[in-house]
């Protein structure tokens, strides 16, 4: 029986850049597979929850699967499994993390990496979640180097979560706080957060990054999403006729998963949604 190989690697930034830190797990049987990248979402980081155990049941089935920090999210190598970099994390934004991607698709198609964990480089997927998928849909209109996209209970747009009051408010402070439901926490978002989108032309509004999309496309999400409503999907979907939607009833914004996560096994709806996500990505 082949042995399943991690690897945990760092790729350092230049001079305004962070390292990205990631890992990929793959079974070792000198054949080439596909390469399976798990983009987190806001709040998230590689080590949330039971990504593990995902990266784990990929390998097993025949994939390459690498998850990986965006490297403004706020984990520092210290600490793998908290957010604990504030700073970094309210300097995070939309065009870092989309570089974020390229740099990470950059370092894994280079033919001595690839070769080294045994990727396919002509079968490369992404997953994203929640504002992951938002970026996600960006990076994959952007970038032919990625063959599909599954996003898990992705956004639908970038823009429209803040009135024009709290806009103001925002610009005005220099700052404003979004809460850690889990840890009480208060993390700061710098105004640069909003100059970036501002300044980025029409590159961040993902009804014409999705219409852009050439990629297969799998959506799903939970009837009963806490954080990004439904009918984000239902959004989604109207704006890419051919892409395929599964709606998997009473599921939440994780799919049943918290962190941190001491089971075994997966919950049922995140069970339910990452079989399926094979499934489209083996098709």
């Amino acid at each position: 029986m082949s042995q399943l190989i991690s690897k945990e690697f760092i790729l350092e930034g230049e001079s305004a850049q962070k390292p990205i830190t990631a890992d990929i797990k793959y079974k070792d049987n000198d054949s080439s597979k596909p390469l399976i990248i798990l983009a987190h979402g806001f709040k998230g980081f590689k080590d949330w929850g039971p990504w593990h155990i995902l990266s784990e049941k990929a390998a097993v089935d025949g994939f390459c699967f690498c998850k990986f920090n965006f490297s403004w999210n706020g984990i520092t190598p210290a600490k793998k499994d908290e957010i604990s970099d504030l700073e970094a994390f309210g300097h995070n934004n939309f065009s870092k993390e989309a570089e974020d991607i390229d740099r990470l698709l950059n370092y894994l198609k280079q033919p001595e990496i690839a070769e080294q964990y045994q990727i396919d480089t002509n079968q490369i997927f992404l997953i994203g979640h929640s504002r992951g998928g938002g970026i996600s849909i960006i990076k994959t209109a952007e970038d032919n180097r990625i063959k599909k996209l599954v996003t898990w209970a992705s956004v639908s747009d970038f823009e429209s979560h803040l009135s024009d009051k709290e806009f103001l408010y925002w610009e005005t402070q220099g700052v404003i706080y979004v809460k850690n439901s889990r840890t009480g926490e208060q993390f700061p978002m710098y105004y640069q957060f909003a100059e970036d989108f501002l300044n980025s032309g029409n590159r961040f509004i993902l009804s014409k990054a999705i219409k852009d999309m050439d990629q297969p496309l799998l959506i799903i999400h939970g009837t009963e999403d806490e954080t990004v409503n439904v009918n984000a999907a239902f959004q989604l979907k109207d704006w890419k006729k051919d892409a395929e939607l599964l709606i998997i009833d009473k599921a939440s914004h994780t799919f049943g998963a918290k962190h941190p996560y001491l089971e075994n096994e997966i919950p049922k709806d995140l069970a339910k949604a990452f079989s399926k996500t094979l499934e489209f990505f083996k098709s």
